[in-house]
This record gives structure tokens, sequence and C-alpha cells, in this order.
């Protein structure tokens, strides 16, 4: 179990700080951010900052021990970010690019955080 522990808080910071460190140029979203997110995808600026700052929270939940249930729909949060993020890229290109492999890194952290916290604490 103890094993099990560690490896559930490195997946865990690991991917808390992937969102967090992707959420924070959508806070005051400018430049490449900017151009990508709401010129290429169309996203509103509003909904940029928005969805920023509620992935930073929910990284931050995913963090804080206890809170079952805020830290579950965190997770379902965090996922469905992801989602929604392979599937605009892929809307835009109209393909599967190698490149969007790059998402599958977090969603891999993500999964194994959630195995090792239903195995250890939920």
């Amino acid at each position: 179990m103890k094993k099990i522990k560690i490896l559930y808080w490195i997946l865990t910071l690991l991917f808390a700080g992937f969102m967090i460190w992707s959420s924070v140029p959508g806070i005051n979203p400018k430049g490449q951010t900017l151009q990508f997110l709401h010129d290429a995808l169309g996203y509103p600026v509003y909904f940029i900052r928005f969805i920023s700052v509620a992935k930073i929270a929910g990284a931050l939940v995913l963090l804080i021990p206890g809170l079952r249930t805020i830290k579950e729909w965190a997770y379902a949060g965090l996922f469905f970010d992801l989602a929604g993020a392979v599937y605009s890229v892929y809307m835009l290109q109209q393909s599967f690019d190698p490149g969007m492999l790059f998402i599958l890194l977090p969603v891999v952290l993500g999964a194994g955080s959630y195995y090792c916290w239903k195995k250890c604490y939920a």
C-alpha cells in the first residue's frame, strides 16, 4: 500500500503541475496563446480565462488531502478539459497529428493518479 501511495503522490504532482502549467497563459491570454485559442480555435476570451482558472482550481483540489467528493469532480472536470482539447485540435486539423500524442501524457498521468487515489483513499 505504501508504494501505491508514493506512486499516487508522484503522479498527482506531475498531473496537477501539468494542468497548472498549461493554465497560466490563459489567465491573461495574449500572444501565441490568444492567437491559438481565440483566433484558431475560436474560443471567446472570457472562456479562455474561465477554463484556465477552473483548471488551476481543480489541480489544487487534487493536491489537498481529503475532499473526497470535490476531488472526484476535479478529476472529472480535468478529464473533460483534456478531452475537449483533443477534440478541438482534431476538429481544427481534421486529421490525427502525431503531435497530438503530447496530450496523452497528462491523460496517462491523470488516469494513474485517479487509479491510485481510488486504491488508497477512496
